[in-house]
């Protein structure tokens, strides 16, 4: 069986992560941690098993690997395919920003935890990637920001 050509933007995406080095980050996350890595679809490795407290999601990506504590079969299901989508958004978050991604993304963090006290919720690569398919919910914005909105638009 032939494996189906990758469209343009994976392919792209998989050799800037590995030009700018945050592939080679995510597989030594996952060396290290002791996870497994995968092929996954699309120019996304999965390295599976990840064992560590630390970030406590079920998947993160670095580069373009996803890490999960699950099995590859399990991120690769189907029936998941809106997570699979939703970090390998990040994978193209990492193309463009390379290393810069860490600081912008926990700077993002940091803003979303300030207005509404969730990190994703108003994590501007969260919600490119997808709230709902990264399992976020959108939170409302905490009352002083709220004020500080409505003064803003001059209302």
């Amino acid at each position: 069986m032939t494996r189906p050509p990758l469209r343009r933007w994976p392919l792209a995406r998989a050799v800037l992560t590995a030009a700018n080095g945050t592939t080679l980050a995510g597989m030594a996350v996952a060396v290290l941690t002791g996870a497994k890595l995968r092929r996954g679809r699309h120019g996304i490795l999965v390295a599976e098993g990840y064992r560590r407290k630390v970030p406590p999601a079920t998947c993160f990506t670095v580069g373009s690997v996803v890490i999960t504590r699950r099995s590859a079969e399990w991120l690769l299901h189907e029936q998941r395919a809106d997570l699979l989508a939703h970090e390998s958004r990040h994978a193209g978050q990492y193309a463009v920003l390379g290393p810069l991604f860490w600081p912008a993304y926990w700077a993002a963090c940091g803003y979303s935890w300030l207005v509404s006290g969730s990190f994703g919720s108003r994590n501007v690569f969260e919600r490119h990637a997808g709230l709902e398919k990264g399992g976020y919910c959108e939170v409302p914005l905490r009352p002083w920001a709220r004020r500080f909105r409505r003064n803003a638009d001059g209302n």
